[in-house]
């Protein structure tokens, strides 16, 4: 390979990080706020971000909980997901959808994904719900683009199954119109840094059963039922989210759509100029389909390694959202999980991330365009 050719700014140019939590002067003052009134665990702070969130989703019931892997376990539990029950789900997911289904007792069965959308694939879903007799769906919408909720929502609906929906890099994406977390069952949240809004860790689980929404405030509160002090209903969790997160939720909430906005944005030029790079394959973001871009993820066919080592000399935040599949992780192996994924496989030897957080300046968006457009190992 010939010597890397180095844009001038490269060695003194700042670092541009791959995410940046915005944390503004409101948040810092709801924060302080909680903590000079001393009430610090779940109380009214917690109760409004609920009720906002789920204004905002277009959904009835919103349960907050202390992560978006907690969240993951509620809504399964409290949907009436257990042991022995299969879930069918995406091998291409970050280790906790996996691992919320082996908490409850069930079954993770796995199926490949769309090479265009990196989602769950409808077909093999359909093929696995019928050939485990699947209780549940369990879909992740994958760096914020939904899945294909009108094919997953026949699915479910022709043969019973349930269908949870994994929002965690999703906050305010849409399909058809319809926000992501408010076609299944029960739609799950992360707030953890990196999230396009963050509450520093936190969860929400959204839903349109008050049922289910009952059983969640159950489990996330140690079993307990409303007041009733020490009787306790369920062999429940402390799951609960505190006052301050609520309270950063509450603020945090009021910027995600300007902050979706700003990584659209960011995410049209990055397309727009990739398009004339034949040797990298941008995301895509279908008709009717509304990319919130929690992550700008591309493929790299060829020369992946000597890419990120590029970007990482030219101080370009980048991550390897994932380099290895769920299932074939040392825990799922030693509890036998195997399975062939063609299409996740060959993913994880190509994806690369790029910084597109709406901490980015039009400056550094440019200077990205350029690092990326100079890469000389694509040319040989």
């Amino acid at each position: 390979m010939a010597k890397l050719m180095h844009p001038p700014q490269a060695q003194s140019a700042k670092s541009i990080p791959i995410a940046k939590p915005l944390i503004s002067d409101e948040d810092k003052r709801a924060v302080m706020e909680v903590l000079d009134s001393g009430m610090l665990v779940a109380g009214r702070q917690v109760a409004d971000f609920e009720q906002a969130f789920a204004r905002y989703l277009g959904a009835r019931e919103a349960v907050a909980t202390s992560s978006g892997t907690s969240a993951l376990q509620v809504a399964l539990e409290a949907a009436g997901i257990g042991r022995g029950d299969a879930v069918v789900t995406t091998p291409f997911t970050f280790v906790a959808t996996g691992n919320a289904i082996l908490y409850v007792g069930a079954r993770p069965v796995f199926v490949d994904v769309d090479p265009r959308s990196y989602n769950i694939n409808p077909q093999a879903v359909a093929d696995a719900v019928e050939r485990e007799h699947a209780r549940a769906i369990l879909c992740v919408h994958l760096y914020g683009l939904a899945c294909d909720m009108a094919a997953l929502g026949e699915i479910a609906h022709r043969t019973g199954a349930l269908l949870i929906e994994d929002c965690a890099q999703a906050h305010g994406a849409q399909y058809a119109g319809k926000k992501v977390g408010t076609f299944g069952q029960a739609g799950v949240f992360s707030f953890y840094p990196s999230k396009n809004m963050t509450t520093g860790e936190g969860g929400m689980i959204v839903t349109n059963d008050p049922a289910l929404a009952e059983r969640a405030r159950v489990l996330v509160n140690v079993g307990q039922r409303g007041g009733a002090e020490y009787l306790y209903d369920a062999i429940g969790y402390n799951y609960r989210m505190t006052n301050m997160a609520g309270a950063m939720g509450r603020t945090q909430l009021t910027h995600l759509d300007s902050w979706n906005k700003a990584r659209r944005d960011h995410a049209a030029r990055y397309t727009a100029a990739f398009a004339s790079l034949p040797w990298l394959v941008p995301p895509v973001e279908p008709p009717g389909y509304f990319h919130v871009y929690n992550q700008y993820t591309v493929r790299v066919p060829q020369g992946r390694a000597q890419f990120l080592n590029y970007l990482s000399e030219h101080r370009i935040g980048r991550r390897v959202y994932y380099p290895h599949l769920v299932p074939q992780s040392p825990a799922y192996q030693q509890l036998g999980f195997r399975g062939s994924y063609p299409v996740a496989e060959r993913l994880t030897a190509e994806v690369v991330s790029l910084p597109v957080h709406p901490g980015l300046s039009s400056e550094d968006v440019n200077r990205i365009l350029d690092v990326v457009a100079r890469f000389p190992g694509a040319r040989e």
